[in-house]
């Protein structure tokens, strides 16, 4: 893609179809005049009066708990400088939607015109009252340091610049599991800092409370080492400036320990690496480009560990791991500050989140066999669903000892099963999908890659790495079409009906024919058959030339499912094909089947739909809780309808007895925990939540998952097939251009999952 039709993505996806990234939604009844009356007036007056007596009820009566204003002039956004308040808008909404999406934080964007630290700081107190934490973003030094440094002294409530104590917070994570696996001690180790920013001093100064000496410490900026002997040195240079009579990078890493790089990229080179201590810790946080190449330092130095700001690398430092997770903290237990322990106790918490053992669904995310604490992985990954329930409770508590928690916390499983109910609010199955198809991308063919849409999907898959798309169609129109969206890269496209694939279609239908000869299929059947698009990409991946496919954009789903069926096949322990379809809801991923294919199951078959969708959801790493839906619940009807979903049931607990699954069951139930538990204390259900959903038909599944998808505006990914002898999957009639990129990627997973199956059949067969 051109750096003109990046640039055009970006804009378009910040105008459209809304402008912006971020709304506020009511959380009460609105839909009579009774509840307006309650809303304002005059139902309104009785909590103002409330607060009016005691102010601390404002937590009680409104949203202000949690509510975050993330607050710039836009005199240090990103890499970009001082662009002004309104340009630094879209990065500000940006961080309201990651406070949203990983903590449930809701965030506020507030812009203010001014570089008067006076004007900034009284502006911010008169505002205060509005919210439960002011996040500090993007303004420049020395500035940043004076305005949070009177904003913590003046007001009651969690303050916090980011850019200064997000990154030293992650890295002091790091660098103390970094310092414990090179067999070093902290007190000892030799740090170079390249950079002299807000951003720099702030990482220093938490180094050296955890124990770095000043002595042992070198920091630099654009004129090079800070030194004593400098004659204007600012107060917060003054801090780190060092008495040795060194002025370069190159001089100061001669026997270094450590590198901290928060500067420009490409500063540092190899013989500057190679002149540092053995098993150096090398942090080059510069982004996009750190301070030296991944790949050169790495192949420099194999004893390096090495964090960089990069999610294409081991050990990325990142800021996400902390500012939603620390307010998250703060708010609830109502901090008044935040403060050095509640830091501290952030740092630490990463740092022994990660020497636990890693849940499998971040293997599965980062395309790991197994993550463990080492030289690659020394702090947590950002989708490591435990940060929610790890970093808060660590931050809350330290909040409580220091005396700054106005709302202690009594019941800790308590909150830490809320902070869990928090974390189903976004899409990180989205993102964990996509990662994970990028880790070791297919050949995918595209089976309508003549329409615009399908083509636009193919263009976002080759540019994100995702898949190696292979384009179906008649090659003059798609021909066109790539042009239309400057699309120019050097794709693979197939024309089944053109004379350059004659050979390859001749080839297909015979081996097609040699397959369905006993089924009533002649050879010429078979050739004709092979001109269209569904057979032949189907034959391409049966016989090897593509890894996988997408069909079904323009066509009705049955067109397309008979000639998969016919090529492709069941798999031979298979007994019935089946679909899921992943909801991504407010609470989380939910697995409903079977969603297109089985208009009614019998009981064998929805045991088996059931098994293969539990091992879907394994696959994508989630512990599958299953409830086979009814209309009836455990025994109350004895209509054939109930008692097939009864009687597979009674299937699944015998041939599966780990399975976590019940049932029959009325979905109000199922998702219910308390109601659940209230009337079937009895059920296999009990205490868990339930994220995956067994329908007793086509109807009912077909029916709620679109409802889903068109009233709570959910998100859907599939239908995935599963039970196929080889990775195809089919789309709904019209899908949008991201579902087609999302079944893209679960298409590569499919692929990888069975190649792994393979080879570990293969191992244990040798």
């Amino acid at each position: 893609m051109s750096e003109q039709k990046k640039r055009q993505e970006a804009l378009i996806y910040h105008a459209k179809p809304t402008p912006g990234k971020i709304k506020i939604v009511p959380t009460k009844p609105y839909a009579t005049q009774r509840d307006l009356a309650l809303a304002y007036s005059p139902g309104v007056a009785e909590p103002c009066l409330e607060i009016a007596k005691n102010k601390d009820d404002v937590y009680k009566y409104t949203a202000k708990g949690n509510i975050v204003a993330i607050i710039s002039n836009g005199t240090a956004v990103l890499g970009l400088g001082n662009i002004g308040p309104e340009a630094s808008k879209p990065v500000m909404e940006g961080k309201a939607l990651l406070f949203k999406i990983f903590a449930d934080i809701d965030g506020i964007d507030i812009e203010l015109d001014t570089t008067d630290i006076d004007k900034f700081v009284e502006t911010v107190k008169i505002i205060s009252p509005t919210f439960g934490g002011i996040n500090l973003e993007d303004i420049k030094a020395p500035e940043a340091f004076e305005i949070e440094r009177r904003l913590k002294e003046e007001l009651d409530i969690p303050v916090m610049h980011d850019d200064q104590h997000g990154t030293a917070i992650i890295s002091a994570a790091a660098l103390l599991n970094a310092v414990v696996i090179s067999n070093k001690k902290l007190s000892e180790v030799k740090i170079v800092v390249s950079g002299a920013g807000a951003a720099a001093v702030s990482c220093t100064r938490l180094y050296k409370a955890f124990g770095a000496s000043s002595e042992n410490i070198v920091m630099l900026d654009s004129k090079g080492v800070i030194r004593k002997d400098r004659e204007i040195l600012s107060k917060e240079k003054a801090e780190f400036a060092t008495d040795r009579k060194i002025s370069t990078l190159e001089e100061a890493m001669v026997d270094a320990d450590v590198f901290i790089g928060l500067s420009i990229a490409n500063v540092v080179t190899a013989k500057m690496l190679t002149s540092m201590a053995v098993n150096p810790i090398v942090f080059a946080m510069a982004n996009p480009d750190p301070e030296i190449n991944y790949d050169l330092a790495v192949k420099t130095r194999k004893d390096i560990i090495m964090a960089t700001g990069r999610s294409d690398h081991p050990n990325q430092v990142n800021n996400v791991l902390g500012f939603p997770f620390i307010f998250r903290g703060a708010l609830d237990v109502r901090a008044t500050a935040i403060n050095e322990e509640m830091k501290m106790a952030a740092v630490k918490a990463l740092a022994e989140l990660a020497k636990e053992p890693v849940p499998e669904q971040v293997n599965i995310a980062y395309g790991e066999t197994r993550l463990t604490f080492g030289k690659e992985y020394i702090i947590p990954k950002p989708f490591d669903p435990r940060l929610i329930s790890e970093i808060p409770p660590a931050i809350a508590k330290a909040a409580m000892d220091s005396g700054v928690a106005k709302k202690p916390i009594k019941n800790w499983d308590k909150y830490r099963d809320e902070l869990l109910q928090r974390s189903g609010n976004d899409n990180k199955m989205v993102r964990l999908l996509i990662n994970r198809a990028k880790l070791n991308p297919k050949k995918i063919v595209f089976a309508e890659a003549d329409h615009l849409d399908v083509l636009k999907a193919a263009q976002i898959v080759h540019e994100e790495g995702i898949a190696e798309p292979i384009l179906l169609g008649n090659k003059e129109t798609i021909t066109e079409l790539k042009k239309e969206l400057e699309f120019d890269a050097d794709i693979q496209i197939v024309d089944p009906n053109s004379a350059e694939f004659e050979e390859k279609r001749i080839h297909y239908a015979t081996k097609y024919w040699e397959s369905r000869k006993r089924s009533g299929t002649t050879l010429y059947n078979a050739k004709s058959k092979l001109r269209e698009r569904n057979y032949f990409g189907a034959m391409m991946v049966l016989e090897g030339d593509a890894d996988g496919m997408i069909s079904g954009y323009s066509r009705a789903y049955p067109t397309v499912v008979k000639p998969i069926f016919e090529v492709i096949g069941r798999a031979s322990n298979v007994k019935k094909v089946s679909t899921v379809n992943i909801m991504i809801t407010s609470r989380g991923p939910l697995f409903l089947a079977d969603t297109s294919i089985n208009i009614d199951p019998s009981a064998k078959e929805l045991a088996e739909i059931a098994q293969m969708t539990a091992n879907l959801a394994t696959t994508f790493g989630f512990d599958p809780v299953m409830a086979l839906l009814s209309y009836a619940n455990f025994g109350s009807s004895t209509h054939p309808n109930a008692t097939k979903v009864r009687e597979a049931v009674k299937m699944l607990h015998r041939l599966n007895p780990n399975l976590k699954v019940d049932g029959e069951i009325q979905i109000d139930f199922a998702l219910n925990k308390d109601l659940r538990k209230s009337q079937f204390p009895f059920s296999k259900l009990d205490g868990r939540q339930v994220n995956t959903l067994i329908f007793p038909n086509l109807e009912s599944a077909n029916i709620t998952y679109k409802l889903l998808k068109e009233l709570n505006s959910a998100d859907s990914i599939g239908p995935i097939m599963v039970g196929l002898r080889k990775s195809v999957h089919i789309l709904q009639l019209g899908a949008s251009v991201d579902e087609m990129v999302n079944m893209t990627a679960v298409a590569v997973i499919d692929v990888q999952e069975r190649e792994k199956r393979k080879q570990a059949k293969q191992a244990k067969q040798n």
